[in-house]
């Protein structure tokens, strides 16, 4: 049976694959190497990250597919997509690309200085007034 490659790389893989690949593996989640029970929550993985494929064409095909338990899943996509940054990072710096710089706004005015506890505050100077020696 030819091997099932994906149109386009966000293809659904039809439940045929999937029985395929979950016969090919024994039922054996590739991640943790665990059996799969009935009660577990099933995901399809690609081995290789669709986003980290590298190679002909894209990697949505029936060989690059394997039955992982959806906890396992999720920590390796967490994976995936950091190693996919770091890789987008070194290449842009080795590009000579670097980030947008931010816009930055003027601040906030200077303050006034504070007034000493210690001192006197003389009421009149406040209202605009002379010492009140008229």
């Amino acid at each position: 049976m030819p091997e099932w490659i994906g149109k386009t790389p966000d293809s659904k893989i039809p439940d045929r694959v999937k029985l395929r690949v979950r016969e090919r593996e024994k039922d054996i989640c590739y991640l943790s190497g665990r059996k799969i029970t009935t009660s577990d929550q099933v995901d399809y993985d690609h081995r290789i990250a669709l986003i980290n494929w590298t190679g002909e064409g894209h990697g949505n095909r029936e060989s690059n597919i394997f039955p992982v338990i959806r906890d396992k899943h999720r920590e390796k996509t967490r994976q995936d997509v950091a190693e996919k940054a770091k890789s987008a990072a070194v290449r842009k710096k080795h590009l000579g690309i670097r980030p947008e710089p931010t816009m930055r706004s003027a601040g906030f005015p200077p303050r006034q200085k504070q007034r000493s506890a210690t001192r006197p505050i003389d009421k009149w100077s406040l209202l605009g007034g002379s010492n009140g020696n008229a």
